[in-house]
């Protein structure tokens, strides 16, 4: 496989509701399932939000994949696709992780990374660091804040990564990204996907976040939005580099 297609879903879940950032990432997957997507990623805690704690607590988080999970995962292939799913999880012997799950067109969960940088009030910092087998290329995932520093990427690039992709909820601030997945991407030589979100929580905005890609440093594609939002690009995987001239932007 030389070529693929990317959908980066730049979504507006809501804190705590659990059940309508469900549907949203249902609706989100089919209607860009329709356009033949290989690769479907969404942000950073997408099913529950950034600060649904404050909102519902943790009691509710249950080890994945849980009863819509498995379902979510029969849904994905029969549609033959891949997603990068981010949600939480509770660990066997009870600590809650921060994850992103990968599920392949034949309805397996190939792979998950759990956040490292934990900066929240309910999760446990992650400790594996490994790159996910796609089969064709290997994949690093940063996980919003995995990307402050360059000591995850790096550990990724050494353990064979091609490309790093970063499913985010990373609004502009003061404690916003400044150059941060640039600056990833210009130390390893990789590639960055950057799926982030819109809307806002409790104390956090993210009306100006943005989803990229990124190549040398550069961005190449950038998109915000005040509305869930599906971008689909194309990258050839061959030479790694982007062959459409921008995002294809459909509104949800």
């Amino acid at each position: 496989m030389k070529k693929i297609k990317v959908a980066l879903l730049h979504l507006l879940p809501i804190a705590g509701d659990i059940e309508n950032n469900q549907r949203l990432i249902e609706t989100a997957v089919k209607q860009v399932a329709d356009q033949q997507v290989d690769w479907i990623i969404t942000p950073e805690l997408a099913v529950s939000g950034l600060q649904f704690s404050q909102k519902i607590g943790t009691q509710w988080i249950k080890p994945q994949p849980d009863e819509w999970m498995t379902n979510f995962i029969t849904y994905v292939q029969s549609l033959n696709t891949t997603v990068f799913l981010g949600c939480p999880e509770r660990s066997e012997t009870g600590e809650l992780y921060n994850s992103v799950f990968v599920i392949n067109p034949d309805g397996q969960l190939i792979g998950k990374q759990r956040k490292i940088a934990s900066i929240d009030d309910w999760s446990t910092s992650g400790t594996s660091i490994e790159p996910i087998d796609m089969g064709h290329v290997k994949i690093g995932v940063l996980i919003c804040a995995d990307a402050y520093t360059p000591n995850i990427a790096d550990t990724f690039l050494h353990k064979g990564a091609e490309i790093l992709i970063a499913p985010s909820s990373w609004g502009p601030g003061l404690h916003g990204p400044n150059g941060e997945w640039e600056q990833r991407s210009k130390d390893t030589g990789l590639c960055v996907f950057v799926c982030n979100r819109t809307g806002e929580d409790e104390s956090v905005t993210f009306w100006e976040a943005e989803s990229l890609v990124i190549k040398n440093g550069k961005r190449l594609l950038t998109h915000q939005s005040k509305q869930s939002a599906i971008l689909t690009f194309e990258w050839d995987l061959e030479k790694m580099d982007l062959v459409s001239p921008d995002f294809t932007i459909t509104i949800i």
